[in-house]
C-alpha cells in the first residue's frame, strides 16, 4: 500500500499506539515534523515515514476527544494572575510622573 502524504493536522497512531499529529512538512528537505499526545515533537525523513508506513508501524487515526495534549493554558494563566507573587495582588506599577518623554 502507498504512503498517504502526510498533511499538517494529520493524526496518526505508531505501532506502539502513541497517537501523533502531523505539525509540519518540509519539501525541501523531505522531512516530516510529528508532535505526539504528550508534547514530544520528532522530525522523520520521508523515507522513514514510507518504510513505516509499509511495515504496518504507522497508521491513520482520528484525533483524540481532547486533542490539546500537553497544552496546559490553565497553570500558565494561574502564574500570571498572582500565584507567583504570593496571591498578592496588591502590587501595582508606580505612577510614570516624572517620565521625561522627550529625553
Amino acid at each position: 500500500m502507498v504512503a498517504p502524504q502526510p498533511g499538517i493536522g494529520d493524526w496518526y497512531r505508531s505501532n506502539g499506539g502513541e497517537l501523533f499529529e502531523v505539525v509540519a512538512v518540509d519539501d525541501d528537505d523531505g522531512t516530516i515534523d510529528i508532535q505526539y499526545f504528550d508534547g514530544t515533537v520528532e522530525e522523520m525523513d520521508r523515507e522513514d515515514w514510507e518504510a513505516q508506513w509499509d511495515e504496518g508501524l504507522i497508521e491513520a487515526a482520528e484525533p483524540p476527544e481532547d486533542w490539546s495534549g500537553s497544552v496546559d493554558a490553565e497553570d500558565a494563566d494561574e502564574e500570571l494572575h498572582g500565584e507567583s507573587f504570593g496571591e498578592d495582588s496588591t502590587l501595582r506599577a508606580g505612577p510614570l510622573d516624572g517620565l521625561d518623554l522627550f529625553e
